[in-house]
């Protein structure tokens, strides 16, 4: 995984910064979805910070509750690909989205109507639309995203595989 992450923020140099944090996150998304609205504001889990890297460049985590339109949306931007995982999964060369469902005792209600939550990575950095670097975008989303659903206690872990398969293709 350290490989992979140093691929996608293009640094193998990182710094601790404040901010962001899984509670917040939880908090976040437990709000969006207690407030019975289709969708919320995403809460940042954290910036994978490279030393000398510029705050609007680095590569950032982010999670919220989607509408469940935002799956199977055909607006996506142009080389984005789609991966099986999860509700659905989208990667491209700067940036993933991963979308899955969480029954939880800690989101009341979820039981009859699920938790959409999604995840996202953007601005990773750039290193062309092969599929392993689109794979190694989602591998990195795919470890935040499992962490969120165990922290959220999701049912089957919001069916998410423990391990991400590196093999893993896009959709034709």
């Amino acid at each position: 995984m350290e490989k992979t992450v140093e691929a996608v923020a293009g640094t193998t140099s990182f710094e601790r910064r404040v901010g962001g944090g899984m509670a917040r996150v939880i908090e976040k998304i437990k709000e969006g979805y207690a407030s019975d609205r289709t969708w919320s504001t995403s809460e940042e889990l954290c910036q994978i910070s490279g030393k000398g890297v510029g705050s609007r460049e680095r590569p950032s985590l982010s999670f919220s509750i989607y509408a469940p339109q935002d799956v199977g949306d055909p607006r996506n931007p142009e080389g984005t690909r789609l991966f099986a995982l999860g509700k659905e999964a989208v990667a491209n060369t700067r940036s993933a989205g991963l979308y899955f469902e969480c029954m939880s005792p800690r989101l009341e209600g979820s039981e009859r109507v699920p938790a959409r939550i999604r995840g996202g990575l953007g601005k990773a950095q750039d290193r062309g639309d092969a599929v392993n670097n689109l794979v190694a975008n989602l591998t990195v989303l795919h470890a935040a995203s499992l962490a969120v659903a165990k922290e959220l206690e999701c049912e089957g872990n919001g069916g998410l595989p423990e391990k991400l398969d590196p093999e893993l293709q896009p959709l034709p």
